[in-house]
Parts: structure tokens; sequence; C-alpha cells
């Protein structure tokens, strides 16, 4: 909750007339949450939300005006995503008869009328209560890639810029706050960003002339995402500035992959950044990977100031939870911008042999977070043919012209996120030597550590596999994994692994072969 220095104006009678369940007919009670922005009053299947009359460096709403702005401004940027849940800004009049919520009177407060929600059902609620499912993580990426491509382009804004005085402004808030944060360690950690910055610059640059700056979600982490219905619902996003909302949209994802990776949710932010990439179908995209390490560790760092801006005025009991808090932020935004030398992991087999999804947990083992680059050349291909993942392709689709095409774009998105020093898993057939070779050969052009995996099972158990296969990106059957066997495999230096098992023996071996503990 705001601090009394913060607060310009007496909105108790408000308050107490939105908390008051015969304001509402037919609620039983109404529940309040407070923020230091807003208190919202949840009644039956409503939830009005006012902003709080405070004036902070980064918000204000000191004046009628102005929250009666940025309530209609928070249904403006919300409803795109979540139109079930923004209903609209109305304001709290008064007449002769008191106050009323829309009423004829004249208005002295402004609300966010929302339509309520089961809370249990955000994101970070289920994460700590259920896990989250790959199939949920999926449908989220893809609300989060819809969300960026519906999202309005902002065209010379600088980002680089900007980003600069963020990360400036990250190193007085640290120094600011030598009780939570060492002094030498916050130097250090502002200097490196200063210099991951000034390395990827030019590229941010080129992403922005390419599109990439939108106005974009701003403060998207779990917790502002709800699961209604099976459908991942964005909800919340920052109304109150342009600037901080207007951003590469890489660096709008780097916050829930930042709020996955600090509860050690590492598999789940590989998962959801792969998929993003996937369901944006942009290969661009993936030269703007170079800074997601300072973007994730800049999310941190403000996460980190946040929480240790609290500390002065939580209660007594309260503190050495906050400060510890703050500073396991601190340290993982320290860690995430440890160099790490990119490597390229390939993993080959006939159809049916679990590529997919051994290349799925090996991208979210290999470092630097949040994991390596997961490339499927069957998703590649529907994306050359211009179709969605799971729509079947015809013969035209597996021309030798093609598949050619294919594996030539493998390599060079390999290439490109291997410059950005991302580590790279490569799932494909890769049958032919002159394929198995052309991956060996890039990583020795690029001087980064290469490991080939041949999966292998009997032909029966793949052709079973192959036929039972639902909603994947791969349109190979049973006599296509037939067809495969027949084939000569010529020179084979990978390592061979047992894929008959199951998953879990052919992570392990896998794991064994690159070198994963």
């Amino acid at each position: 909750m705001a601090t009394a220095s913060h607060v310009v104006e007496d909105q108790s009678a408000v308050f107490d007339f939105l908390a008051d369940p015969v304001t509402h007919a037919g609620a039983d009670d109404v529940h309040r949450i407070d923020t230091h922005g807003a208190a919202v009053f949840l009644a039956g299947d409503d939830a009005y939300k006012v902003k709080r009359a405070v004036k902070f460096p980064f918000m204000d709403f000191s004046t009628l005006d102005k929250r009666k702005t940025t309530c209609e401004a928070e249904i403006a940027v919300n409803r795109p995503n979540a139109p079930d849940i923004y209903l609209g800004a109305v304001p709290i009049t008064r007449d002769g008869n008191g106050l009323a919520i829309d009423g004829d009177g004249e208005p002295v407060e402004w609300c966010v009328h929302m339509r309520r929600f089961d809370v249990d059902m955000t994101l970070d609620r289920i994460a700590e209560r259920d896990g989250l499912s790959d199939d949920l993580l999926r449908r989220t990426a893809a609300a989060i890639a819809a969300s960026h491509q519906r999202a309005a382009l902002r065209e010379g804004t600088a980002f680089a810029k900007a980003l600069a005085e963020i990360v400036r402004s990250n190193g007085s808030s640290l120094a600011e706050a030598p009780e939570v944060f060492d002094d030498f360690r916050a130097e250090n950690l502002i200097r490196r960003s200063q210099s991951a910055l000034k390395s990827v610059t030019s590229a941010l640059d080129a992403r922005e002339r390419q599109g990439r700056v939108r106005r974009c979600h701003g403060d998207l982490h779990l917790r502002n995402i709800v699961l209604l219905g099976d459908e991942p619902t964005l909800f919340d996003a920052i109304e109150f500035d342009e600037d901080l909302a207007t951003t590469d949209v890489l660096y709008d994802l780097a916050f829930l992959l930042m709020d996955l990776g600090q509860r050690g949710l590492t598999r789940e932010a590989n998962l959801i950044l792969n998929r993003y990439l996937a369901e944006d179908r942009d290969p661009n995209q993936i030269a703007g990977l170079a800074a997601m390490p300072l973007f994730v560790s800049v999310r941190a760092v403000i996460r980190a100031k946040v929480i240790a801006a609290s500390v002065e005025n939580a209660p007594q009991d309260k503190k050495s939870g906050l400060i510890a808090e703050a500073q396991r932020y601190f340290d993982f935004a320290e860690a995430v911008l440890v160099p790490y030398p990119p490597r390229l992991v390939a993993v080959g087999g006939l159809s049916g042999t679990g590529k997919s999804t051994l290349a799925a947990h090996l991208a979210g083992d290999l470092t630097p977070f949040p994991g390596a680059l997961h490339l499927r050349s069957d998703v590649i291909r529907k994306r050359l043919m211009g179709v969605g993942e799971h729509e079947k392709l015809g013969d035209d689709g597996y021309t030798e012209a093609v598949t050619r095409q294919v594996y030539d774009t493998l390599l060079q998105e390999t290439a490109s996120a291997l410059r950005a020093g991302q580590s790279v898993v490569v799932d494909a057939v890769n049958q032919r030597l002159e394929e198995r070779e052309a991956l060996a050969d890039l990583a020795s052009e690029m001087d980064v550590d290469f490991t080939g995996l041949w999966l292998e099972a009997p032909t029966e158990t793949l052709v079973a596999r192959a036929d039972n296969r639902d909603r994947d990106a791969s349109d190979a059957d049973g006599a296509v994994v037939v067809s495969q066997a027949e084939r000569d495999l010529g020179y084979l230096d990978w390592y061979r692994i047992d894929a008959g098992s199951g998953p879990e023996q052919t992570l392990q071996a896998a794991r064994a072969a690159v070198g994963i503990s």
C-alpha cells in the first residue's frame, strides 16, 4: 500500500462505499485488495479497481482527471488481450442520495469495472499448486505471441537508449540500498550490464527498424496471466506510462522468463521461449537472442530494487524476508549475465524415435539461461510451406527441393543463433551423411562444441509410435518409417542411443553423452 507521504487526497469515503456489501446488490461480502497504486473491490461477479490518489516519481494519479484518464487507458490497453475481463471505465458519482456507481450525479472518482475471475487460476498460483503443464505453457506462449503481433508499432523510440537509462537508474537504486545490496557487487553488475548493452545496441537498433519495438504489456509475469476456461489470458498491462510499456517484444517476454527462472522453473522458461519463437514464425527474431541475458538481468534487478524500496516502511518482522527476497533477485540478475560459450547439439534418428521430446528436454538443460534454441525441421517445413504446424502436407511438401530448403534453412538459423551466443539443439532425421557433416562443419567453422546424438529403436516400435502420434508437426506415419529404415545411413560417428526403452532412459543416456550432470 502507498505510504502516507505519497498520498495527496483522502479517498476513504469512496473506499468505504465500495467495501460495503449493500452497494453491490446480491453480493454477500466484498473482498478488498490493496496495492501501492490501487484498491480493488471484489463483489459477486464484479471487480472495481480505483486508482489511489498518489504521486510517485514513476506514477502520478494525483488528480481526478488523471485517474479518469488512467482508468480509460487501462481499459484500452487491456481489452485486446482480455475482452472478457475489462468492461469499462465508470464513475463513482454523488448526488443528494449519496454515492453511486455510474449514477447521474457529479463524478467524484473513477474506477475500472472488471468481470471478476478466480484468483486461484493465475499462473503464479497454478505453478505453486499444480505446476505448469507443457500444454499450458504452449498455449501461454501462443497468447503472448498473438498479443505482440497485434500490438501497436512504435517507431523512432530509440529503445536502446531507453534501456541504457533503465540500467543507469537501476544502478542508482541499488546504491541507495546498501543495507540490502553489496556496493562492490552492485557496481560490478551495472558495469557488466552496460557492457552487455553496448555489445547489442546495433542489434537492438536493427530490431527497432524491423518493427520489433511495440506498445507491449510491460508487466508480463505469472501473476498477470490468468486461465479463463482453457485460455491463458494476459491482464493488468501497464497503463500509466507509455514509455515503460514501449519496448522490444523480447524485453517484454523477458519479464516472464525471469519470473520462471527465479522460481527455478528453467525448463518451463525454455519451453515458453521456444514456443514463442515458433508461434511468431519470424526467423529474424533469432538474432535478438543476443540481448536476452541482458533483458532477463535488467528485469531481475528491477524486481530486486522494487522489493528493496519497500523494506524501510515494512513491519519489523517482515524486513528480513523482504531483504532476502530482493537479494535472490539480485543473485539471479548476476548469474544470467555470466557468459557461457554456445554449443551445438544435433539429435537425429528415424521418425518415432522421440527426437523432439528429447531435444526439448536437452534445450532446457543447456546454458546459459533460459537454455538452448530448439530448431525442429518439421516445424521449419510447415513454416516454409505457409501452413500451421498441425496441418498435414501433401506430397508437394516433401519433394527433394523442399527438403533441401528445409535443411538449408535449418543451417542458416542455427548459424544465426550461434552468432548471437545462443546454444542450439537441432532436431531432424539427419539420415543423410551430408546432412550430418554439414552440422559438424558449421560447428567447426564457428568454433563451437558439437555433439551428435543418433536415436535408434526396433522398426516395429517406431512404426507403432508414428501411427499413434496425434497433433504433431511431423506428418510421418508407419509407412514413412519403413521407407526410412530401408535407406543406408552411411558412415555414422554420432553417439548411438537406445530410444526403445522409454523417454526417461533415453534422456539420461543423452545427458551423459552431452556432458550434462
